[in-house]
């Protein structure tokens, strides 16, 4: 298992855990609402193939000891309320560490990919994975960039990442 996995930790509401294939059935109203997706260019259109595109990428990063999302899961209920994760990402040529995060709908405007998104930041400098983070965020994802911001981040450039326009902000430790 790779390094930069959350396993076995938590935040105030949230535990984090690998995850697997049984999650799937819980994650695909992701992409089953249009909002989701709505900034991101070159995701499958059907909500079951972006899905599992997401799955493969996310287990192939496992395997590859190339960090990875882990399943949010609410103490209070036991369910899936999102994934956040460290990934290694390249980025204009220069591998860097991103905290990424994603909600589901129905858990959006609770404070829970902040939560989730602040945990990952004290874990990786915690333990020394690297000397900055960055999230990469297409330029139109406010909500994402409020996330970023509130989390300690600065606006440090835009590029383009995956045929998409975007900001790339960075927190140092």
């Amino acid at each position: 298992m790779t390094k930069f996995l959350l396993e076995n930790q938590e935040s105030k509401r949230l535990l984090f855990r690998s995850i697997v294939q049984e999650d799937f059935d819980s994650w695909l109203p992701f992409y089953e609402n249009p909002k989701s997706t709505q900034y991101w260019d070159g995701l499958p259109k059907n909500a079951e193939d972006a899905c599992r595109e997401q799955f493969d990428k996310i287990f192939e990063r496992y395997e590859k000891g190339l960090g990875g999302m882990n399943a949010l899961v609410l103490k209070e209920t036991n369910k899936l309320v999102g994934i956040c994760g460290l990934l290694v990402q390249i980025v204009d040529g220069i591998e860097e560490l991103e905290i990424g995060y994603s909600v589901l709908p129905e858990y959006w405007r609770n404070g829970f990919a902040y939560e989730a998104a602040h945990k990952c930041k004290n874990f990786a400098f915690e333990n020394g994975f690297s000397p900055s983070l960055i999230s990469i965020i297409h330029i139109n994802n406010v909500p994402s960039q409020k996330v970023a911001l509130k989390n300690g981040m600065k606006l440090d450039k835009t590029t383009s990442y995956k045929e998409n326009p975007v900001h790339i902000y960075r927190t140092n430790n």
